[in-house]
């Protein structure tokens, strides 16, 4: 096993192209998190659940072979998705909207207001709360709803708790004032408090949004990282012409 995982990581390191967007570690307090930034201006963002025939993709290796000759640089999941893998939220994919939004208050972490909803647009990328969202209605080529915010216009969540032991691999994405799109995932478990000052106080985005916990993973060939588990509904991932 440790041959395959070898192999596999050299040739994806062969294979990862050299552009802006990159991944690596960081340290903040006593935990480790893994960051994957993007230029919206330079780098190819999307979001990603079906392939063209309309089966929900699930898996990292999945996506990456929809895309040859194209290369996937680095993905993460994307969103929270029911059990048949449908988005609980605001998807839309290629300008085609899959899922509405949600500005009700709910249960989970997605109802946990304000949340909000990540847009994609033609070089530029945005965090919205979802009621500003809604009122707005920007448009997005790419898009995904998730919650809740970790950071709301340079703060955190007022329901967060800095003792909370509620503790979770998480990841999420913030925007930076520059317009960099920054992802990041925890290496060990760690609470909302937490993982919000990482994106508020490290990162520096003055809007930041939890994808998910439990879940959380990250595809990055260049750290040789795979991570595997069962099907998941939306992915966020860069892209780079292929050979």
């Amino acid at each position: 096993m440790k041959t395959c995982a070898a192999i596999w990581t050299i040739l994806s390191l062969l294979a990862s192209p050299l552009l802006a967007a990159e991944c690596r570690d960081v340290a903040f307090e006593d935990a480790s998190f893994t960051v994957c930034d993007a230029d919206p201006a330079k780098d190819d963002i999307r979001l990603f659940l079906k392939d063209a025939s309309g089966d929900v993709l699930g898996t990292f290796d999945s996506v990456a072979a929809s895309l040859a000759p194209d290369v996937l640089v680095w993905a993460m999941n994307g969103g929270m998705y029911h059990t048949d893998r449908r988005p609980v939220g605001h998807y839309v994919e290629d300008g085609e909207e899959l899922a509405p939004l949600v500005t009700r208050e709910g249960p989970g972490n997605f109802g946990l207001l304000p949340n909000g909803v990540l847009c994609l647009g033609d070089g530029a990328a945005a965090i919205w709360e979802s009621r500003a969202f809604a009122k707005r209605s920007p448009a997005c080529r790419f898009a995904t709803q998730s919650g809740p915010m970790l950071v709301i216009d340079g703060a955190l969540h007022p329901r967060f708790i800095e003792d909370s032991d509620s503790l979770n691999i998480r990841n999420g994405v913030g925007v930076t004032a520059d317009g960099t799109l920054i992802a990041a995932i925890s290496n060990r478990r760690v609470n909302f408090h937490h993982f919000a000052r990482l994106f508020r106080d490290v990162l520096l985005t003055p809007n930041a949004l939890f994808l998910d916990g439990t879940i959380s993973r990250l595809y990055a060939p260049s750290l040789g990282r795979h991570d595997f588990g069962f099907p998941m509904g939306p992915m966020l991932g860069v892209v780079a012409p292929g050979d």
